[in-house]
């Protein structure tokens, strides 16, 4: 009598579902095995525990429920209707727990788990495959699961847990992150190859300081970088149009439209003039952060310590 008073006050409706859940969870595999065999006995066997344990808890599961789900005779079971549609069920949840298992033991394996690596937009193109096919020289089957974003939205997801690393600029500097700067990575201005200033090959940033330009959108790293070089310099940049990719600036400087603080491309453009800034020193950090005291698996722990020993020889040439 005292076990069915706390039955029903914990499948209160006011909290059912969460209830529910705390109570069914723990006996689906029982439920299952007896299911199954339909002995108890052997079911026990099975599982490696007493006979008695495994009839009180389909007993007590019976009773959460209020259905019988057995019908018995002896140690001998069969399974009611309601039972047989119970069974379905608990067959499936058990195999999506299993599914999940095996899913995250394959991503902590060592030699083909996987990695979640989150990279700037600018370096997709040229530095990360690079540095993906350098390790897996060593690595051959680790797997990648690639996000490329601006440097805030890449630090919220590795909060989030959906990011084992990212690489970013600038080096954030935060309590729960670990960071370690990697590289720097030099930054031009670049004009339309017709602009006034492009037979220079040098150019102090303040002599900009009446163009137009073309930037990322406000929260990208390289907009921060812009605006406070543009600082430094003694002036706040015009902006003229604003973007998510690096390359689209350089397109909208071809077309005229601007001038812009950018990494090298990839590959050369026509149609712009790239000049060395001269003053104030124009370069951003590049660096890879995790969260602090999150335990790494061994793909993670290894591409890790990879990008830690590129340290000064992270980009390309």
């Amino acid at each position: 009598m005292v076990h069915q008073r706390r039955s029903q006050a914990r499948l209160s409706p006011s909290g059912y579902e969460e209830d529910i859940r705390s109570v069914l969870a723990p006996r689906l595999a029982y439920f299952e095995a007896v299911a199954r065999h339909e002995h108890v006995t052997r079911a026990a066997h099975e599982l490696g525990v007493p006979q008695s344990t495994l009839s009180r808890a389909m007993v007590r599961l019976e009773q959460d429920l209020g259905v019988a789900l057995f019908a018995r005779r002896g140690r001998t079971v069969s399974l009611t209707p309601a039972g047989r549609t119970f069974l379905g069920s608990a067959e499936r949840a058990l195999a999506e727990v299993e599914k999940a298992a095996d899913s995250v033991r394959a991503d902590a394996d060592p030699t083909a788990g996987k990695v979640a690596f989150g990279f700037l937009h600018t370096m997709g193109s040229e530095t990360v495959p690079a540095l993906i096919r350098a390790f897996r020289a060593d690595h051959p089957r680790v797997r990648f699961q690639l996000v490329q974003n601006y440097g805030e939205a890449m630090i919220e997801r590795l909060r989030a847990g959906d990011l084992d690393l990212c690489l970013t600029s600038p080096v954030p500097d935060a309590p729960d992150l670990v960071t370690r700067r990697l590289d720097e990575q030099r930054l031009r201005l670049v004009v339309p190859d017709d602009h006034r200033l492009a037979g220079r090959r040098r150019i102090r940033l303040a002599e900009a300081a009446d163009e137009t330009f073309v930037t990322l959108e406000p929260g990208y790293g390289l907009r921060r970088i812009t605006d406070d070089l543009c600082a430094e310099a003694g002036f706040t940049p015009r902006v003229a149009f604003e973007g998510e990719e690096a390359e689209t600036l350089r397109g909208l400087v071809a077309a005229g439209l601007g001038v812009a603080l950018l990494p090298p491309p990839a590959v050369a453009r026509p149609g712009v003039v790239e000049l060395t800034v001269t003053a104030p020193r124009a370069a951003r950090e590049i660096g890879v952060a995790w969260l602090d005291g999150h335990p790494d698996t061994p793909p993670v722990a290894a591409f890790k310590h990879f990008l830690l020993s590129r340290r000064g020889n992270l980009l390309p040439d």
